[in-house]
């Protein structure tokens, strides 16, 4: 991790959040592992209050927990709480891509164009975390589209925990887009945008919850071979 001890107080709190947040997705801080105010604090020559804060917001996103007595640990996520993560971003996110078929813009939909072209270069096993991050951007400026505040609240929250989930709990996922996904996703991502772009709502929704559904059947069909 780098050194934070020249960065201005008011930043340090999101920096550092950052900075464990980044740990915990890349699997340097695995599934159950104790977090040490006193150690991360040595890490990244800050104070401890800074981590202290941190941990709490991490809390509250859900990618770490607090044990009575104990201290903090990352969270360890079962098969059946990846499903019932999936469920609730397909219902949430089929509903934000309705309703951004009414409220999005011409140039934002050219922003999901590039987007989905970036992509679509980026399946690769080498490229996968500039692919995740192009995904996770992909929806999360289709759901932002919907200008509807705890939408957009609720689902940066599932997605805060979401590849913490998949990464740090079953390994393949961190080494290659989900097998067999490629030209399928790009077929589903052009489909949504299509229905975006005919401001076709009953479509956009169908599109995003079809999308993420077929994902989820991936998923729990990785999970099953691997006797998760």
């Amino acid at each position: 991790m780098p050194v934070l001890g020249d960065i201005s107080q008011h930043q340090l709190r999101n920096v550092v959040v950052d900075q464990i947040r980044e740990a915990i997705l890349d699997g340097r801080y695995k599934p159950g592992t104790w977090l040490r105010q006193e150690h991360i604090a040595q890490e990244l020559n800050v104070s401890q209050m800074p981590v202290r804060e941190a941990l709490k917001e991490l809390a509250a996103l859900g990618l770490v927990e607090y044990m009575p007595y104990r201290g903090v640990r990352v969270m360890e996520f079962s098969a059946e709480d990846i499903a019932d993560l999936y469920a609730v971003r397909a219902f949430l996110e089929s509903r934000a891509a309705g309703i951004a078929a009414q409220q999005i813009t011409g140039e934002e939909i050219h922003q999901l164009k590039v987007l989905q072209g970036e992509i679509d270069q980026n399946h690769a096993p080498q490229n996968i975390l500039q692919y995740r991050e192009l995904n996770r951007r992909f929806h999360e400026m289709i759901y932002t589209a919907s200008r509807r505040p705890y939408l957009i609240r609720t689902l940066n929250q599932l997605w805060a925990a979401f590849p913490s989930m998949l990464i740090g709990n079953f390994a393949r996922t961190a080494i290659a887009p989900l097998a067999g996904r490629e030209a399928t996703d790009s077929q589903e991502h052009q489909a949504i945008l299509t229905a975006l772009e005919q401001r076709d709502t009953p479509a956009a929704e169908q599109a995003m919850r079809v999308h993420i559904e077929a994902v989820l059947n991936n998923v729990v069909d990785m999970l099953s071979e691997n006797g998760a």
